[in-house]
């Protein structure tokens, strides 16, 4: 007989040979001459009927991009005020159109990645404090809005004041200060959200570094911003920016080693195996070679550049590198299943045995 499940049932073994006129002894045949088959054959773990237990995000590397044009922005618009405020014109005007420009970069990418831009839109219709999108996308605009505001004025004095603003020209150098100012308040949070973002996810290499990914992502954004400083600013207004590139780099070298020690270890192999890996190897060699290059650049402009342009692909490295081991780990169901284990192990040790999570009920 057949039935409509034969085209699923796994194959037979060959049946054994006799031997010596009787057949040999087989555990698995019944008093009644049925024989009993296994219907599910053995394999090697991966999890239930082989499928990835965690759906990896749709996403691609236009949010990879956008992970790290925010933190080009978000560092440039702290470094903008801070030259605002002592006086380095050449620095502030260098740091606003950097960031702007980020930004509105970064934008594009995250619509790209959206498909349409009133997807966007539609996140600012309600504000959800417990949504990093939601939250997010608020920073974003707010920080937007103040950089916008401060670097239009400094295009208007680029071009010699010939764009037609009339009256609205006193207006325009009347909140560029405070504009500026609220750049800066938001600098850091656009820095710091898409790792929030990333670490609010099931995705095991995101979630286990959920407590020290925002350290990293901060330090990443201050390599961006001062290396992209280095690079568009003269060496005798870049001195801030050549302090903030050594700090951040022993900053960035610091938190990435520190974060994947203390998290899972089995979580975070994808940042060390792979793309990912070649990408965090590469990340932290250039951030040294950068810091360094910061230090020893106060006279030299071609120093300044190349430490400039080390320490921006040190930055990106570290977001593409994040971004894609998170990917690859929801891909194996062995980053998922491995450390629930370990915590479930470690909870009935500590003599935790009257929950749902480890009773099983």
């Amino acid at each position: 007989m057949t039935s409509e499940y034969d085209s699923v049932r796994p194959p037979e073994p060959p049946r054994r040979r006799r031997r010596f006129g009787k057949r040999q002894d087989r555990p698995n045949v019944g008093a009644d001459g049925t024989r009993e088959m296994t219907m599910v054959p053995d394999v090697e773990f991966t999890s239930y009927y082989g499928h990835n237990v965690v759906k990896p995000p749709p996403w691609g590397d236009e949010i990879a991009a956008y992970l790290f044009l925010g933190g080009v922005a978000g560092g440039s618009g702290l470094l903008a005020a801070g030259a605002q405020v002592t006086g380095r014109e050449a620095l502030r005007r260098n740091a606003r159109l950097g960031a702007l420009g980020a930004v509105g970069v970064g934008a594009l990418a995250l619509v790209a990645d959206l498909g349409r831009p009133d997807r966007f839109y539609n996140m600012l219709r309600t504000f959800k404090i417990t949504s990093p999108m939601s939250v997010g996308s608020w920073i974003l605009t707010a920080y937007s809005g103040g950089i916008g505001v401060a670097t239009a004025a400094e295009v208007d004095r680029l071009t010699g004041e010939r764009i037609p603003l009339g009256t609205l020209r006193p207006v325009l150098r009347a909140v560029e200060a405070p504009a500026g100012i609220v750049g800066a308040v938001f600098s850091p949070l656009l820095a710091v959200y898409t790792a929030v973002l990333l670490s609010d996810t099931a995705v095991p290499t995101w979630n286990a570094v959920h407590r020290d990914l925002p350290f990293v992502f901060v330090s990443s954004a201050s390599l961006a911003a001062s290396g992209l400083a280095m690079i568009t600013t003269g060496v005798d207004d870049a001195g801030p920016a050549r302090t903030l590139a050594a700090i951040g780099a022993a900053c960035d070298v610091a938190a990435t080693r520190y974060m994947e020690h203390r998290a899972d270890p089995v979580a975070t192999e994808p940042l060390h195996e792979g793309t990912p890996g070649t990408l965090m190897r590469t990340a932290e060699r250039l951030a040294i070679a950068g810091g360094v290059g910061a230090l020893l650049s106060g006279r030299s402009r071609v120093v300044s550049v190349a430490s400039g342009l080390a320490l921006l692909a040190a930055s990106a490295c570290t977001r593409f590198g994040v971004f894609h081991a998170g990917i690859e780990s929801a891909k194996n169901p062995r980053y998922t299943i491995e450390p629930q284990k370990r915590r479930l192990a470690a909870r009935r040790a500590a003599g935790i045995v009257d929950d749902s999570i480890t009773t099983g009920q």
